[in-house]
């Protein structure tokens, strides 16, 4: 077993601070519909609207995350592997069968994940936003945009309320169905996913062949040329890559050499002196 680091620091806070302020909504939605009486109504309405400001703050920040950051492609939804995944949650899981989608740095999310969180994404969450705007400005219509009841879009409101608190109670489940029932959460707290040996390799070379997508010669009529450069220099940097991980001298790895740095850092100072 190995770990790799799958998920960014923002990455992380965006699916924390998420996963607090829904729960707090959902928690004083139940208030606001008298299902509990622990704060009371006019103090359940007050931190409803008041979390779900935090909450579209936090949208806006995420939406622009993921398109400076490319991280809306993992959320496409494919029908590759649709079957095999599946039949993993229906019966794999419980036969201890391999998991038929691998994680990986351009694609963490299976096929059924893909459009689970494509529909919260593009679908749910937006119709919570609107419909809550329209709940909270029943009384402030605009000229022309007159709503005479709140029924319906009370109704929506609550359907969808109701079909989160579905996906975070599946969601808990699925977690624990990871190399250890907490590896999951564990991944999402520090950053680091537990992946087989074998795995390794194709998240390298995934790695490498991201790095090469982003190197372009500066002059396109040089391209020929250049394209070779490129290529000599991604072999050069693959080769002193596998010498420090066989050395133990690659950041991360606990080697002799990496631990003596560490211990001794004045070595480290002689050296740069000598040169």
């Amino acid at each position: 077993m190995k770990k790799v680091y799958l998920y960014k620091r923002f990455e992380r806070f965006w699916h924390w601070g998420q996963t607090i302020l829904i729960l707090l909504l959902i928690f004083t939605g139940f208030e606001i519909h008298g299902t509990t009486d622990f704060i009371g109504y006019a103090s359940a309405v007050k931190i409803h609207n008041t979390t779900a400001w935090i909450f579209m703050i936090l949208i806006v920040f995420a939406v622009f995350w993921h398109i400076t950051t490319d991280e809306w492609k993992h959320y496409l939804p494919t029908i590759k592997n649709m079957r095999a995944q599946i039949d993993y949650y229906i019966t794999g899981i419980f036969t201890h069968a391999p998991h038929p989608t691998k994680k990986r740095t351009l694609s963490k999310l299976n096929p059924l994940q893909r459009i689970t969180y494509f529909a919260l994404k593009i679908l749910l969450i937006p119709i919570m936003v609107i419909t809550g705007l329209l709940y909270m400005y029943f009384n402030y219509p605009l000229p022309g945009f007159e709503m005479n009841s709140l029924e319906t879009i009370a109704i929506i409101h609550t359907f969808v309320a109701y079909l989160l608190l579905t996906f975070l109670i599946i969601h808990l489940y699925l977690i624990t169905t990871g190399h250890t029932v907490t590896s999951n959460l564990n991944a999402m707290i520090t950053g680091w996913e537990i992946v087989d040996d074998d795995e390794v390799k194709d998240i390298v070379m995934e790695a490498v062949e991201e790095a090469g997508m982003k190197i372009k010669p500066v002059d396109d009529e040089e391209y020929n040329s250049g394209h070779q450069k490129i290529k000599n220099l991604v072999i050069e940097a693959l080769k002193e890559t596998e010498e420090k991980v066989d050395k133990k001298e690659l950041r991360g790895q606990e080697g002799d050499h990496y631990k003596h740095e560490i211990t001794n850092p004045k070595s480290n100072i002689k050296k740069k002196k000598k040169l």
